[in-house]
């Protein structure tokens, strides 16, 4: 026996009321009291306020006021502020499409004035008394208050009592209204801005004048400072960067990689000064950090970009916290490129030249993560003001080490280049160990990038310091590890192979990186693999880019792919596991980043392999050449793993140590 379903009884279709329209509009764009303190700080930047007070009681939930001294609105427009989709901001679809302000849409007021109890009080400039309208029963009367306007928001979702049983505590609403307008702050330096909280004063950001006095990028850095703190701007450098086909520019801070934090609370991103939250911007970003972050550190950064408005749509979420480009890839490659070109200038370049302006361990990157750098390389000269006597050369005596300890060079031919001359006896012989076979060196780039210069290692004019030199003298080598150098500002310390693979890799990327594919080993049994429909299109959509990649991925059945080659250097991986990652970013990333990613992964592999290896016995000229060649080389302050390559341990730290002047 089967029951039936209760027959259903038809509704009329008829227009819901203005109330529960705007309600429902509420659904959307108020999900928290931080949502009504961001929608009304976006009004007041819209009014032109250069003073912003935000007053907040029990998390926001009992009281949201934000008052500004913006333009004011005048008497007859306040009841119409109130109406949905009511604004001054926009007028056609043309300006919708060019949209240059922080609020648009002209609903905000509306569906928070439809779940709360919601006054505005405004002043005109000129006029001889403010204007005070009560939302919710429209009396307009007069007030008293100074020019701009102050709207206030009571009972947060009083008549929706289902929506308040969603919120949390008063210290967590507290905080995320204290993010939201810090997100404003970040972007505006120009205005100043106050949070009150039961009464006491939690944050305030004074304003930074801009009357051409202070430089935007120095305004940007002190409201960074004041917002983030100090060590924000101590652990970043200044990025600037100007797009001549696409007018795109961005400009900001960037992290060090050393200031790299396990979560990602201190990525801002902003489109036109306005906080976005997009795809296509995080991982610009996070690839510009590909190649010098450890593990699954996130970076820290602020990022501003400014773009034509009729190339971005932000009006795609209610909350205007997403947008749309019309073109993703050159806005994307302008973060990218932007970020990459200020990581890439190696810090130890640039400790000499500020050693005079700057405290030298603000330049260096210290035990704790801290310093400070510039984004574009400043070309080091040695410093001839002050010549002292030079110093004596100084011998390495040869640690008893076993003759299995050292690094086997039989597949990479030889990791040094041979001595011009022999400085010191110890010197001649041990270069005269390392001589590589020099046919075989010109005719493979790869040796070629292993190599060492020992020119660089020449002594410098007696006119010169040694220890202006920005990473010193060697002086010692500790356990076939470490190298200590000595240098103006102290002592440092290098791990000598993670120097010396981020060398060989940057040397083979500039080789090989953009010339050739990459060399590829057919696989005797061709492994196959269960594809998915989007799998085999993409393999066969991208053919060429897989050839360049030393990857034959090709179609065994309708629904199997065949790896039948596969990159050399990764023979011995997992032939599957390596065809499905490569063709899940084909189908996801643009060709070209995909093959500059995993070229890049394939010279990482082998620069780790052709690095100097621990437990090898280096001369000090060999390790003054690595040395020197660490000065210029890109990216050098990490490894490709990104570990740190070197520190600096400054006279001061060292006498803290043996409480020298206590």
């Amino acid at each position: 026996m089967t029951s039936s379903a209760p027959a259903l009884q038809r509704r009329a279709i008829q227009d819901l009321p203005d109330e529960l329209i705007s309600q429902i509009a509420a659904g959307e764009v108020v999900e928290r009291p931080a949502s009504v303190v961001r929608e009304l700080v976006d009004n007041a930047l819209d009014a032109g306020a250069s003073q912003i007070t935000v007053r907040l009681l029990a998390g926001g939930v009992r009281l949201i006021s934000v008052e500004d001294d913006g333009c004011g609105i005048p008497r007859e427009e306040l009841p119409v502020a109130l109406r949905r989709h009511a604004t001054s901001k926009i007028r056609d679809l043309n300006e919708l499409e060019h949209v240059g302000t922080m609020g648009f849409r002209g609903e905000a007021l509306a569906a928070i004035a439809s779940v709360s109890e919601t006054a505005i009080l405004s002043r005109l400039e000129g006029e001889d008394k403010a204007w005070l309208l009560e939302a919710r029963s429209g009396e307009l009367r007069p007030a008293a208050r100074n020019r701009g306007t102050t709207l206030e928001v009571k009972e947060l979702f009083f008549s929706t009592p289902a929506r308040r049983k969603f919120l949390k505590t008063d210290a967590t609403e507290l905080a995320h209204c204290i993010e939201s307008v810090r997100r404003h702050a970040l972007a505006r330096p120009d205005v100043g801005f106050a949070i009150w909280h039961d009464g006491k004063l939690v944050e305030q950001w004074r304003a930074v004048p801009m009357d051409g006095s202070v430089d935007k990028n120095d305004a940007l850095a002190r409201r960074l400072a004041d917002v983030l703190g100090d060590d924000f701007v101590a652990n970043s450098i200044p990025v600037q960067r100007t797009s001549a086909s696409s007018g795109i520019t961005v400009y900001g801070r960037a992290g060090l990689p050393d200031a790299a934090r396990s979560r990602p609370d201190q990525q801002y991103c902003y489109v036109n000064q306005r906080f976005v939250r997009d795809k296509v911007l995080t991982h610009a970003a996070k690839s510009a950090y590909e190649d010098v972050l450890h593990g699954h550190k996130q970076p820290i950064y602020a990022l501003y970009m400014e773009i034509d408005p009729a190339r971005v749509d932000v009006n795609v979420h209610p909350t205007k916290i997403e947008v749309r480009f019309r073109d993703s890839r050159e806005v994307h490659q302008a973060i990218k490129h932007t970020v990459e070109d200020a990581l890439a200038a190696p810090r130890a370049a640039l400790l000499a030249a500020h050693a005079e302006t700057s405290t030298p361990a603000a330049l260096a990157p210290e035990a704790s993560g801290s310093g400070t750098a510039v984004a574009s390389p400043v070309a080091w000269q040695p410093s001839v003001s002050a010549p002292r006597p030079a110093m004596k050369p100084q011998l390495q005596y040869a640690m008893p080490l076993q003759e299995t300890a050292g690094h086997k060079v039989n597949d990479m031919q030889a990791l040094w280049a041979p001595m011009r001359e022999a400085t010191t006896p110890s010197a001649a012989a041990t270069a005269s160990t390392f001589e590589p076979n020099t046919a075989q060196t010109s005719a493979n780039p790869t040796q070629a990038a292993t190599e060492i210069d020992l020119a660089a290692a020449s002594p410098a004019p007696a006119t010169h310091e040694p220890t202006t030199w920005p990473l010193g003298r060697a002086i010692a080598q500790v356990h076939g590890v470490y190298i200590l150098a000595e240098n103006a500002q102290g002592m440092v310390i290098v791990d000598m192979h993670a120097a010396h693979e981020r060398i060989v890799y940057e040397r083979l990327k500039e080789q090989l990186g953009n010339h050739q594919p990459i060399a590829s080993q057919p696989l005797l049994i061709p492994a196959t693999f269960a594809a998915t429909p989007q799998e085999v299109a993409t393999a066969e959509a991208h053919v060429d880019t897989l050839h360049v990649l030393g990857l034959e991925i090709a179609p065994f059945s309708p629904k199997t792919l065949a790896v039948r080659a596969v990159p050399s250097t990764l023979a011995q991986g997992d032939a599957v596991e390596l065809a499905r990652s490569v063709l899940a970013e084909l189908e996801q990333q643009d060709a070209s980043g995909v093959i500059q990613r995993a070229r890049n992964e394939i010279l990482a592999t082998m620069a780790c392999h052709g690095a100097v290896r621990a437990n090898r016995r280096l001369t000090l000229d060999e390790m003054n050449a690595l040395l020197r060649q660490m000065e210029t080389t890109e990216r050098s302050d990490q490894c490709n793993h990104g570990r740190p390559t070197w520190r600096q341990l400054t006279l001061k730290e060292l006498d803290a140590l043996f409480l020298r002047g206590r």
